[in-house]
C-alpha cells in the first residue's frame, strides 16, 4: 500500500509526506485544498460552530485501522491569509487527519509538528 497525494498541490507534498512518515501513516489518500478567507471563514462556522476565519481545518473521514483496503485520510483546508507558514499548515493538517489533537493531549501533537518541521528545513 501506500499514500496517494495527488490531490495535495505539489509544493505541499514533501511536508505531508514528512507528516505521514512521522505519525507512522503508510498508507491511504488524502487532499489539501487552498482556499481564501470566506471559505475558511464559512467551514469553521459551518463544522466548528466558530464564527471567525481560521489558519486550517481538517477533516478525517476513515479512522486508524477501520478499514479494510485503501484507506481515506480525509481532506486539510488552508488559508493563506490566515497562516503565518504554508508549509507548517500542511504538515499540522495531516496530523490531524492521523489522529493528533493538540486540543486534548499533553503536547504531543505540537512536539511532532516541531519535530517535522525542524527535519524539512
Amino acid at each position: 500500500m501506500s499514500v496517494d497525494l495527488s490531490d495535495v498541490p505539489a509544493e505541499l507534498r514533501e511536508p505531508v509526506t514528512a507528516a505521514l512518515d512521522a505519525a507512522g501513516v503508510a498508507d491511504g489518500h488524502l487532499a489539501v485544498e487552498i482556499v481564501d478567507a470566506g471559505r475558511i471563514h464559512e467551514l469553521n462556522r459551518e463544522h466548528r460552530g466558530v464564527d471567525a476565519p481560521t489558519d486550517v481545518l481538517a477533516f478525517p473521514i476513515d479512522e486508524l485501522g477501520a478499514t479494510a483496503g485503501p484507506r481515506e485520510l480525509g481532506d486539510v483546508v488552508i488559508c493563506p491569509e490566515h497562516c503565518s507558514d504554508l508549509t507548517e499548515a500542511a504538515v499540522h493538517g495531516a496530523l490531524h487527519l492521523c489522529g493528533y489533537d493538540h486540543e486534548v493531549d499533553e503536547g504531543e501533537m505540537l512536539a511532532l509538528q516541531a519535530r517535522v518541521m525542524a527535519a524539512l528545513r
